[in-house]
């Protein structure tokens, strides 16, 4: 019996052994024909799809273009023979994040997280078929995408046609750090990794926002545009082409370091660096004014390279740098160096514009207070004290330095908003509110005479015979004032004496400047002294009063109206050749042949002036 026994137990046990390793025999084969179930055993092949579309917070995902062997593989994939898009998740930093990735899809360990992307790639990747740039088709569209993920619950043989197990994968996908093949080129990267391979092969490959988007073609265009536009080289920020001044502008993220006199320009990564010094004043090229204003430095930075400075004021209106240094506190260059260039360059703003200035003198601030309100809004910046309470001003736009033309004039083929000289003028009798825009009309009865007015010099170039001239022109039937302008005078009352005239007359000199208040029509009469000066009198004055519309007349004197015949002899260079000496540069001419003489007018020949004057102002009448 005890034998027996053995026997029945013994045949127990080999009973069991045989049910167990069919058992095990069952279950091997049952994992090898679903293999989503190895590493997705508590999630249906429907749910796997639909979280594996849903991206975990933060992490990007990788895309790679796997191209499928043409063999006779039983592997669905494999006998496509066409290429697909493969939906490869990122690495993950699980160690310095509170949550993994795979916490959204769930796993068979509940809370455990999942290990780093190299282990994730193993398990899981998503196929999607593309045709070549051959077959004339691109991906399917993410709506299609979508209909057959949800298919799949209902069709586990399609849904099996979507997953495959890391032992495909590894034979027909490389990493980022792989050596590519020959005839494979990599895709520029757009958000997370993006990697084409075999391209010719492949048109489409899916990104980061085709999985998160319904409208993925239209997200992938945009990001494509806008890395395209990342990419474009930054225009160089200034125009160092014009001769009178070279001047910067440019649009963005613009940080004005006031202390070191800086305008920075915050941009991306991969930008070529940008540095640029300008001095913001119009006379380009000459050393001694150029020597009097500002240095203001142009540059480019990332935030990565160098941290940009932190804005203590953000302005919504575009910012316009100049200096009001060099050889400002003349009348002319008041004007002709800042005020008239000023004018063309923030026209187009309507006043919404943040002046900047360099080099602030106090008493040129309030004498010209008008027309800079009438020109911005805003109280004008001083760069330097601002720079000594340590701000730093932000702006989206930027103009460092003045467009200048001509000597006081605007010209319309160079004015970036069409402008022309007499924009200025009606601007400034605008400001000014000066009452006249044209001369007296003597034909309407009331008997006036029109009014002559004599720009009086009292140091040099002075006209010794004034009386006799003022006489003269009260016999050619003008009314005759004589005036002394002075840099002191207020720019209102100056405004409104030079807009009651109908004729100006002055000697070569800043005085001039005041024909900009005239009322178009009324004539300007300018006195050139000796020397050979006909061609600066005609830029500084002659050509910019025809600009303005002004009558221009020019009264060119004779050696013996000169006080220079009473310093040289009669063959000196100075009368046999004048033009010679101005090869000794503008510091002699001005020293010598403007400051050096006097004039006395032949009034016999004067009275032929007077009377054109005359002419062409009962002309307009």
């Amino acid at each position: 019996m005890k034998g027996g026994g053995v026997r029945f137990e013994s045949q127990r046990f080999r009973l069991l052994t045989i049910v167990v390793g069919c058992f095990l025999i069952s279950i091997t084969f049952l994992l090898s024909s679903r293999p989503e179930a190895a590493a997705f055993d508590t999630l249906s092949p429907k749910a796997w799809l639909e979280e594996a579309r849903t991206p975990a917070p933060k992490k990007p995902a990788a895309i790679k273009t796997v191209v499928a062997a043409k063999s006779s593989s039983s592997s669905p994939a494999a006998s496509l023979g066409r290429d697909f898009l493969v939906d490869i998740t990122p690495q993950q930093q699980g160690d310095q994040s509170g949550a993994s990735h795979g916490d959204g899809h769930g796993s068979s360990t509940g809370g455990e997280k999942t290990t780093e992307s190299t282990e994730w790639v193993k398990d899981t990747v998503i196929i999607q078929e593309v045709r070549g740039s051959s077959g004339g088709e691109r991906a399917e569209p993410q709506e299609k995408r979508d209909r057959n993920a949800a298919a799949g619950a209902q069709d586990e043989a399609a849904a099996e046609e979507a997953v495959v197990r890391d032992d495909a994968v590894r034979s027909t996908t490389t990493t980022q750090t792989d050596v590519q093949p020959a005839g494979q080129e990599e895709v520029t990267p757009v958000g997370g990794r993006r990697m084409k391979l075999q391209g010719a092969a492949a048109e489409a490959v899916m990104t980061t926002e085709e999985q998160q988007t319904p409208a993925s073609s239209e997200t992938t265009a945009r990001a494509a545009d806008h890395h395209e536009l990342q990419q474009q080289p930054l225009p160089t920020l200034c125009d160092f082409s014009d001769q009178r001044s070279d001047v910067c502008d440019f649009t963005g993220d613009i940080r004005m370091d006031a202390n070191t006199s800086s305008f920075v320009l915050v941009v991306g990564q991969g930008t070529s660096p940008q540095s640029h010094k300008v001095r913001p004043y119009p006379r380009k090229g000459d050393e001694t004014c150029m020597g009097r204003v500002t240095e203001i430095n142009v540059r480019t930075t990332t935030t990565a390279s160098s941290p940009p400075p932190l804005c203590t004021q953000t302005h919504d209106a575009p910012a316009v740098t100049f200096s009001i240094g060099g050889y400002t506190g003349n009348i002319f260059h008041d004007f002709s160096d800042v005020i008239v260039p000023l004018f063309n360059t923030v026209h187009k703003y309507a006043g919404d514009v943040q002046l900047v200035m360099a080099n602030v003198a106090p008493w040129w601030l309030i004498k010209y207070d008008k027309l800079l309100r009438s020109i911005s809004r805003y109280a004008p910046l001083d760069l330097a004290a601002a720079g000594t309470r340590g701000e730093v001003h932000c702006f989206r736009h930027a103009v460092v330095s003045l467009r200048a033309h001509r000597e006081l004039i605007i010209e319309k083929d160079r004015s970036l908003d069409g402008l022309a000289t007499p924009d200025f003028t009606r601007f400034l009798c605008s400001a000014l509110s000066l009452p006249r825009d044209a001369p007296t009309n003597i034909a309407d009865g009331s008997g006036r005479k029109p009014r002559l007015l004599i720009i009086s010099r009292h140091r040099t170039r002075i006209l010794l015979n004034l009386a006799a001239v003022v006489l003269a022109a009260e016999e050619a039937g003008f009314e005759a004032v004589v005036n002394e302008s002075d840099v002191a005078n207020d720019i209102s009352e100056v405004g409104r004496l030079i807009n009651s005239a109908d004729v100006l007359v002055g000697v070569h000199g800043a005085g001039l400047t005041n024909m900009m208040f005239l009322p178009p029509g009324a004539t300007m009469v300018q006195v050139v002294p000796w020397g050979g000066l006909q061609w600066i009198a005609r830029m500084d004055y002659g050509d910019p009063a025809e600009a303005m519309g002004l009558r221009y007349v020019q009264y060119e004197i004779t050696v013996d109206e000169s006080s220079l015949k009473e310093k040289y002899p009669r063959d000196h260079e100075i009368f046999t050749n004048p033009t010679g000496l101005h090869k000794k540069g503008f510091g002699f001419m001005r020293q010598t042949l403007m400051d050096g003489q006097n004039i006395t007018v032949d009034v016999a020949r004067f009275k032929g002036v007077l009377q054109e004057a005359l002419g062409n102002y009962l002309a307009q009448s």
